[in-house]
C-alpha cells in the first residue's frame, strides 16, 4: 500500500495550504474566539465544493491537515462528513451540516455536538436509529478549551429523517475520526515548526537557544511521531476508501479494519498534538502562555479537538475490545 501523497495530493496539499494561509491566519483565528467560527472564512470554502466533488476519504484527509495546519475556525471536518450523507439519502443541502459523536441521551439529545452551535443539521445516532434532523443553530455554546463551536441538539425536535442503522453511523462516525486525527496532525505539525522558529530566533548567551543539547532533545523525536501519525492516518483514510472490512490480526501487526484504524489513528494523532504543542510551548518560555504567541493557539485546540470525542480511555477501550473480541485469546 503507498502511504505517500500521491503527486495529485501533494497539488491538493499545497492548494489548501496556500489557502488556509492567506484566509486564516492568526488574526482570523483570534478574532473568531470565543466561538470559534469565521462565516467569512466558511463562505469562502464552501464556495469551493470539496464535499459535493467525490472526494476520497484520503483526499479529504490531506485538507483537513492544512486546515489543521492553521487550526481554521471552520466546520470543515464535520461538514465533509455529513454532507454526503445528506445527499445520498435525496436531502436538501445544509448551509452547515455536522455529525453528533455521541448516540442521543435518554431525553433525546445528543450533547456537544462538534459545529453544533453553528451547524442547520445534524445527522447521528438515537437508539438504534440513524437520523438527520434539521432544525436552527444556537450560534452560542459553552466556552471550552479550543475555542470549538460545541452545543447540545435535539434529536427528536425538528425536521427528522431516518437516514439508515446503526452500523450506517458508525461508517460515518470512523470518517470522522479519521479526518479529525489528519487536523490533529496539523497541529503537530505546525507546532514543531513554531518551536524551530523559535529556538532559532530566541538567543542566550549570544548564541540561538537552539544549539543547545537539551532543547535539541527535546525536539528530536517529534518528527518520528509526526509522520508515524500521518502514516496511520492515511493507512485508516486508504481502508475507509476501499470499503472492505478486513481482521485485526493482532499477533502479527496486520490490521485492515478501517474501524479499528480510525480509533487508533484519532487516539494517536491526539497524543501526538497535545505532546508536540506541550514541547513546544515548553521551548517558548514564559511567552508561550502569552496570548499575542499563537503556540497557545495551538496548544488549546491540541487538548480540545482530541477531547470533542470524550474520555480517550474510552475509545482506548472500545479499541481493545474491537481488536480483541470477548472470548478471543490474548497473547
Amino acid at each position: 500500500m503507498e502511504l505517500g501523497f500521491s503527486s495529485d495530493q501533494r497539488d491538493l496539499f499545497d492548494a489548501f495550504e496556500q489557502f488556509f494561509s492567506r484566509e486564516s491566519a492568526p488574526a482570523v483565528v483570534r478574532a473568531a474566539e470565543p466561538l470559534g467560527f469565521d462565516v467569512d472564512l466558511w463562505r469562502k470554502l464552501d464556495a469551493m465544493e470539496v464535499w459535493g466533488s467525490g472526494a476520497s476519504v484520503a483526499d479529504l484527509a490531506v485538507i483537513a491537515e492544512t486546515a489543521g495546519r492553521w487550526i481554521a475556525p471552520v466546520p470543515f471536518i464535520e461538514h465533509a462528513v455529513a454532507s454526503p450523507v445528506l445527499a445520498a439519502a435525496g436531502l436538501v443541502s445544509a448551509d452547515i451540516a455536522t455529525i453528533a459523536v455521541r448516540p442521543a441521551d435518554a431525553d433525546g439529545v445528543w450533547q456537544l455536538v462538534p459545529a453544533g452551535a453553528v451547524a442547520d443539521v445534524v445527522i447521528g445516532l438515537d437508539g438504534t436509529d440513524f437520523v438527520a434532523v434539521r432544525s436552527d443553530p444556537p450560534m452560542a455554546g459553552p466556552r471550552n478549551h479550543a475555542s470549538a463551536p460545541l452545543a447540545d441538539r435535539t434529536a427528536r425536535n425538528g425536521e427528522r429523517t431516518v437516514l439508515g442503522s446503526a452500523a450506517d453511523f458508525e461508517a460515518s462516525l470512523a470518517r470522522w475520526k479519521v479526518l479529525t486525527a489528519a487536523a490533529l496532525g496539523g497541529i503537530a505539525s505546525m507546532g514543531l515548526e513554531l518551536a524551530l522558529r523559535y529556538v532559532n530566533e530566541r538567543r542566550q548567551f549570544g548564541v540561538p537557544i537552539g544549539s543547545f543539547q537539551a532543547v535539541q532533545h527535546g525536539l528530536a523525536d517529534l518528527p518520528g511521531s509526526i509522520d508515524g501519525g500521518r502514516l496511520l492516518t492515511h493507512k485508516a483514510a486508504a481502508t475507509l476508501d476501499a470499503g472492505s472490512f478486513g481482521g485485526c490480526d493482532v499477533d502479527n501487526n496486520d490490521i485492515d479494519d478501517p474501524m479499528a484504524l480510525a480509533s487508533m489513528a484519532v487516539l494517536f494523532a491526539g497524543e501526538v498534538a497535545t505532546h508536540a504543542t506541550d514541547r513546544s510551548l515548553h521551548f517558548h518560555g514564559g511567552y508561550g502562555f502569552a496570548e499575542e504567541y499563537d503556540i497557545q493557539l495551538y496548544y488549546r485546540r491540541a487538548r480540545g479537538w482530541s477531547l470533542i470525542l470524550g474520555e480517550p480511555a474510552r475509545e482506548y477501550l472500545a479499541l481493545a475490545d474491537r481488536l480483541w473480541p470477548a472470548g478471543s485469546a490474548v497473547g
